[in-house]
């Protein structure tokens, strides 16, 4: 991994390295998962005394608050972006159902939310539907990931409000850097993060002609030992606290080159907007009116360019007809409307450092990356505002005062 003052550079807490190290290590030596028990081979960091501890109150509240529901295991909620049908998610609660060392529920949308942000439903009913999936308590949500982790909280579905884990995933295409704003993956578990209950997001990093479905299974089997352990540590009270982790299995999982923690880092894809034909997209003109959701609605990151319509430069006109009450007459005039669709385009890697979430995982590097709520801001730039926002003050309290 990196050393302690590359650590305390990139704001990582260093018992949250130790705890992930620590953990890493032991499956390590136990065996682990084949290559999926590898971990770093750097120093683990030392714990910092006056850094307070990591344990999460709320998580162990949870704990406590499955006992008192009667639970004799653990209760995980899964969510995801994908949709409840999909691989990722099946491959993930058949799993966990198989180990059968906690209470699993799933609360997922009934179609792909995949770059839904962090949207959420106002004013709009919201269907829960009971869905089939053995081992589990399952519904599927007609609204976004974080509409699905708020509802489940809530105690209005299910017969808890709090579980030991929220986990998101595993989710078909990456998160890294700047597209942890845009997914709704993670959405899902920062949800959960802000309703004071512990969260995972695991995501495959899905490439076109390279990745296939049986993928998803690998990486289940990759990502069990971290979701134990967190599980086993939230019990204990010594999970990390006030972050989600990011996990990010490479296109290869059983071939990854171990675990890594990472920091997150500025990389993006490039953006381009393509007009296209109304006639080749006729849902467009009401897909505004269709949307239940706040927040951003982005085409799905990483689906093939096959399945958008051709780059049309069309236009359709269209007439609207207008009262104007004040002549009493009525008037004509022409409005043109354009239709354009956003595809994510790949872009040549930039040059970073080893510890970022996107190059580790390109390395073939399984990545943990902390998310926090709170976004830290560099000194520098506190002064910088500070005296911009100074000046703009000491200019406007000069300036002379208008005349009445």
């Amino acid at each position: 991994m990196t050393d302690p003052e590359s650590k305390k550079n990139n704001h990582l807490p260093p018992n949250l390295v130790a705890n992930l190290q620590n953990v890493l290590a032991g499956r390590r030596a136990g065996g682990g998962n084949g290559d999926g028990g590898k971990v770093d081979s750097k120093p683990a960091a030392e714990e910092d005394p006056r850094v307070p501890s990591s344990s999460s109150a709320p998580a162990a509240d949870a704990a406590a608050a499955a006992a008192a529901d009667g639970s004799k295991k653990p209760v995980v909620l899964v969510t995801n972006a994908d949709g409840i049908g999909s691989p990722g998610l099946t491959f993930l609660v058949e799993a966990l159902v198989r180990e059968g060392q906690s209470d699993v529920h799933v609360c997922a949308p009934d179609s792909d939310k995949s770059v839904s942000g962090h949207s959420i439903t106002l004013r709009q009913t919201v269907a829960a539907t009971s869905a089939d999936i053995k081992g589990a308590t399952a519904f599927e949500i007609s609204g976004s990931p974080a509409d699905c982790v708020s509802l489940a909280l809530s105690g209005a579905l299910f017969s808890w409000s709090k579980p030991t884990l929220v986990i998101s995933g595993i989710n078909k295409g990456s998160n890294c850097g700047h597209h942890a704003f845009y997914s709704g993956a993670v959405a899902g578990a920062r949800e959960a993060l802000v309703c004071g209950v512990p969260s995972l997001v695991i995501s495959l990093n899905w490439k076109k002609d390279k990745s296939q479905e049986s993928d998803f299974k690998d990486a289940v089997d990759v990502c069990l030992p971290l979701i134990n352990a967190a599980i086993g540590d939230i019990e204990k009270g010594t999970f990390p606290r006030n972050c989600l982790l990011n996990i990010e299995i490479p296109t290869a999982p059983s071939a990854n080159q171990g675990f890594k923690l990472t920091r997150q880092s500025l990389w993006r894809y490039t953006s381009s907007w393509q007009a296209v034909s109304a006639n080749r997209h006729p849902a467009t003109g009401q897909f505004m009116s269709m949307q239940q959701s706040l927040g951003i609605q982005l085409a799905q990151l990483g689906r093939d360019a096959s399945a958008a319509p051709a780059a049309i430069g069309a236009q359709k006109k269209i007439v609207e007809i207008e009262s104007v009450a004040a002549a009493g007459k009525s008037e004509q005039r022409e409005v043109l409307k354009k239709y354009f669709r956003l595809e994510f385009l790949e872009k040549e890697q930039e040059a970073m450092d080893d510890d970022f979430d996107f190059r580790a995982l390109e390395e073939g590097f399984v990545t943990v990356t902390p998310l926090y709520l709170e976004l830290q801001v560099e000194p520098e730039i506190q002064a910088l505002a500070s005296d911009w926002f100074a000046a703009v003050l000491k200019g406007v309290e000069e300036a002379p005062e208008a005349d009445v």
